[in-house]
């Protein structure tokens, strides 16, 4: 089989991206459960109820998409995770001094029925939380 020049150089590219990237590195450690990328974002602090809001449907018609916002007021970071997830780890939104009412939405998806929770740093190092149930018809996973 012969290679054109082109074929050539989009093979060798190829090769070299790939030894680049290389292996995920072993101290590179995939958070497992929501517990534990709670954890990691609080570093083992106590967390109490309430003073953050997490707005997520009480059903969701599709996995695929499901809208969430969440605010807390003096927060400057908030953590999203979904316990149910193969990567329960959703996202993590961090916010400036200068970023008024904190406040962010996104689209996750959500492989089955489960717990959505939020946890917030807030101004004084202390964290709090909310949680939401919501039931999911069609998983978005891949599930």
């Amino acid at each position: 089989m012969k290679f054109t020049r082109r074929q050539t150089l989009a093979l060798g590219a190829g090769a070299v991206a790939t030894a680049a990237m290389g292996l995920p590195s072993a101290s590179v450690a995939k958070i497992a459960t929501a517990d534990e990328a709670i954890a990691e974002f609080t570093g083992g602090a106590a967390i109490k109820e309430g003073g953050v809001t997490l707005t997520a449907p009480e059903i969701a018609e599709n996995g695929n998409a499901v809208q969430v916002s969440v605010s807390a007021e003096g927060a400057s970071a908030i953590l999203i995770v979904a316990d149910g997830n193969p990567s329960p780890k959703v996202a993590t939104f961090t916010f400036g001094p200068l970023a008024g009412a904190p406040e962010a939405s996104t689209r996750m998806r959500l492989i089955q029925t489960q717990n959505v929770t939020a946890v917030a740093k807030l101004a004084d190092g202390s964290f709090a939380k909310a949680s939401s149930y919501v039931k999911v018809t069609i998983g978005g996973c891949g599930g």
